[in-house]
């Protein structure tokens, strides 16, 4: 990327609004503004300070485009570390792109998705996992996956990175020393004291990566599968939890014969649920088909809920379930309790014994806050707190602190052998270029490229 190019997109939403924004970044940016604004009291944009707010029209010729205020902000002070512009238009989308346009026309070329990161980051200003958080930031869907992303662009990731990447750079430093001054440097027993050091930099940054799964249930949300016998009240628990009617509800069983996805936030936690077909023996070609998907999805949840209705009697259907749970985080939903009751319990429990139960009727509302409450100790069972505790919810990232875990693994075994310290620093260099990749200080262009380009335009 040439550094000297200057960039514009609209960095608003493509829609109608109160105020759209066309941003310029660049060394032509105040040129251009230059050209196609006049401000209404007459002022060189060359002398105003920066971070300063003029107000004036948009011109193209003497044809007025639109009444605007204009942000003027100088390098190296800024998002991108270069000059500046942001045009506050009117809202409308026609005027917004005759704006773009007349920016574009004077000297700028359209930016492409996440150009203005992108550029914040070969700037220097900040890193790939800052720059990562940036569109967390835009994407976050609950307090958690925001204040995550908030934390991550403050720099927590950066800084424990960075932190261990030091201890290990000043140990490869220290023997490859004592490689090249062998008669001053002592290397006598060094491997003892480098074991422990090697050892600590492995429990980090296995604290880190345990804190990847929460990390992605932050950021992504708990996949969520329902699972029970037909009209069971499954698609009523879904649209208990979306408070509207989004699966059609009858007395017919079978009548959901298809996977219902929806995203739903319960306070602090988002469940990203998927409604599916009744557990049952059918000859229903096409019902069958939703049953078989109904067990593939169960096998790739965080989380499954299973509703038994408590009105009618178990059967063999409920015990085929019994078998799809084990091993999987399930809540169990014991529904319809304000009708009489026909099932005999006494078995199921035992079969249930460690998972949480829970007494619902859902028609009536009655046991979703503690279903809830449920859902977010299963998930959280500690307060999250972000002033101390740094999480992973990158894959990338956490790809990465695998492989310098793996490295350092290899140098410890290395030690253990009697290696001698040069096959150390081999490792040890691995380990530490693994951390760097996590905030970008050894990545491939082409990684940089596919990572800025899931951003949206203008960002």
């Amino acid at each position: 990327m040439n550094k000297t190019e200057t960039i514009a997109a609209i960095a608003t939403a493509m829609n109608n609004s109160g105020i759209g924004i066309v941003r310029i970044s660049g060394d032509d940016a105040f040129a251009i503004i230059k050209k196609i604004f006049r401000p209404y009291k007459n002022k060189n944009i060359d002398e105003v300070s920066s971070h300063t707010i003029h107000y004036g029209t948009i011109v193209d010729g003497d044809q007025i485009i639109d009444e605007v205020l204009v942000l003027i902000m100088k390098a190296p002070h800024t998002y991108t570390r270069e000059n500046t512009v942001e045009i506050d238009c009117h809202g409308g989308m026609y005027v917004l792109q005759k704006t773009l346009e007349l920016v574009i026309r004077n000297g700028a070329r359209p930016a492409e998705p996440g150009e203005f990161t992108k550029r914040a980051f070969v700037n220097g200003r900040i890193d790939l996992s800052q720059a990562e958080a940036v569109i967390d930031v835009i994407n976050a869907e609950n307090d958690f996956a925001l204040k995550s992303a908030l934390t991550q662009l403050k720099g927590s990731v950066s800084e424990k990175i960075r932190e261990e990447r030091a201890i290990l750079l000043e140990q490869i430093a220290y023997i490859e020393a004592a490689l090249d001054d062998p008669e001053h440097i002592e290397m006598e027993g060094y491997g003892e004291e480098l074991r422990p050091i090697l050892i600590d930099r492995q429990k980090v940054i296995q604290t880190l990566l345990d804190s990847a799964d929460d990390g992605r249930i932050i950021k992504e949300g708990v996949k969520t599968v329902i699972l029970g016998k037909p009209n069971v009240g499954k698609s009523s628990l879904l649209n208990a939890l979306m408070g509207q009617e989004r699966a059609i509800v009858t007395d017919i069983a079978g009548t959901t014969r298809d996977a219902i996805e929806e995203s739903i936030r319960l306070n602090d936690v988002t469940l990203n649920i998927i409604d599916t077909a009744g557990i049952r023996d059918t000859e229903d070609v096409i019902e069958r088909i939703g049953v078989d998907k109904a067990r593939e999805y169960a096998k790739e949840a965080d989380l499954i809920v299973f509703v038994v209705d408590v009105s009618k009697k178990l059967d063999s259907n409920d015990y085929e379930i019994l078998d799809i749970i084990k091993g999987k985080k399930t809540i169990v939903l014991l529904n319809k309790q304000d009708l009489v009751k026909e099932a005999e319990l006494d078995n199921l429990m035992k079969e249930l014994e460690g998972m949480p139960v829970i007494e619902t009727s859902i028609t009536q509302n009655q046991g979703l806050d503690l279903f809830t409450k449920t859902v977010r100790e299963m998930f959280y069972k500690k307060e999250i707190n972000f002033n101390d505790q740094v999480y992973i919810t990158n894959i990338r990232q956490k790809a990465a602190l695998e492989a310098a875990k793996d490295s350092l693994s290899r140098a410890i075994d290395s030690i253990d052998a009697g290696m001698s310290e040069d096959f150390l620093t081999i490792d040890m260099m691995d380990a530490y270029t693994s951390l760097g990749s996590v905030i970008g200080e050894a990545i491939e262009d082409d990684l940089a490229d596919e990572i800025f380009s899931k951003f949206c335009m203008g960002k």
